[in-house]
Order: C-alpha cells, then structure tokens, then sequence
C-alpha cells in the first residue's frame, strides 16, 4: 500500500530547477519532522534536508544555499526547491518520516536528472 508519494521530479538543464512534493493520504505529517532523501546510480540513499513541526530546517552541506525544503501541514505535503542543479544531484529523491524508531515505509521516489 502506497503511503508516501513523491513527484516533481524530471530532466533539467544544469543551472536549471526543479520543485519537489511529497504527500500521503494515509500518514499525517503534522507534528512530525519530515525530510528529503536521495540516491544516486551506484551509491546509498543520503539524507538531504528535514524540515521540523516548528519550520526549522537543516542541510547537508552539499545542498545548502541550493535547495529549500518546506512544508504546508494543511496540505499534508512537504516541498523541496532545487535551484542551481548539477549533474551530481542527479538521484531518486524521496521524502520520509525522519524518526529512528518510526520510519515509514518508502515511496516510488521521483527521479531528478541533471545534464552537463
């Protein structure tokens, strides 16, 4: 059973953007710490951004000042901006429940391919 669903994904341009969503319609993001994941051909999932209930964010270093992560609990749905892509993020990006104890099962992810 599906519960995460990632989309916004594509073929972009180096230097080009991409927006992000994630939702469910079966697990409530409120008052959860929601974050960005991501894999690229040949290595492990990373994390890549949370965004806390109280809105606070945090970064791994190698897409801070690029991406933006949000979220709108009214929608359910959590947000990533990419701006400034480079072939390096080129990966499927997912969203999760940032917990150790109560990650929820993944989605299908969306794809970001970025061309030199």
């Amino acid at each position: 059973q599906v519960q995460l669903v990632e989309s916004g994904g594509g073929l972009v341009q180096a230097g080009g953007s991409l927006n992000l969503s994630c939702t469910s319609s079966q697990r409530s993001f409120s008052g959860k710490t929601m974050g960005w994941y991501r894999q690229a051909p040949g290595q492990q999932r990373v994390y890549v951004a949370r965004v806390w209930p109280n809105w606070n964010t945090q970064y791994e270093d190698f897409v801070k000042d690029r991406f933006t992560i949000s979220r709108d609990d009214a929608k359910n749905t959590i947000y990533l901006r990419m701006n400034n892509l480079q072939p390096d993020d080129t990966a499927v990006y997912w969203c999760n429940h940032v917990s150790w104890l109560d990650q929820w099962p993944w989605g299908q992810g969306t794809q970001v391919t970025v061309s030199s």
